[in-house]
């Protein structure tokens, strides 16, 4: 599983990659987190608002900061929907 945290460096965008990695914690789940922070990056995904959370491709979150509960659950239910499809 890939999380990208897209955000040009701010607090927020920071905040919510610590969140990322504490909700990677406490799902269990594997995942690659990683920071998008150049601009036109950001803009190629269609998101206007950071911070913002991308889940295997899929903006899940945009322009809060989401918290790393609400990111674990994510995760989970993203692991279980790909374990159903296996």
């Amino acid at each position: 599983m890939k999380i990208e945290i897209l955000g040009t460096g701010c607090a927020k965008c920071r905040k919510q990659y610590d969140a990322a990695e504490e909700a990677v914690k406490q799902s269990g789940v594997q995942a690659e987190i990683v920071k998008i922070e150049k601009l036109d990056e950001i803009m190629e995904r269609g998101v206007m608002m950071t911070p913002s959370v991308v889940l295997n491709g899929k903006v899940v979150s945009f322009g809060k900061l989401l918290p790393a509960k609400e990111i674990a659950s994510l995760l989970t239910t993203a692991a279980a929907i790909g374990e159903a499809d296996a």
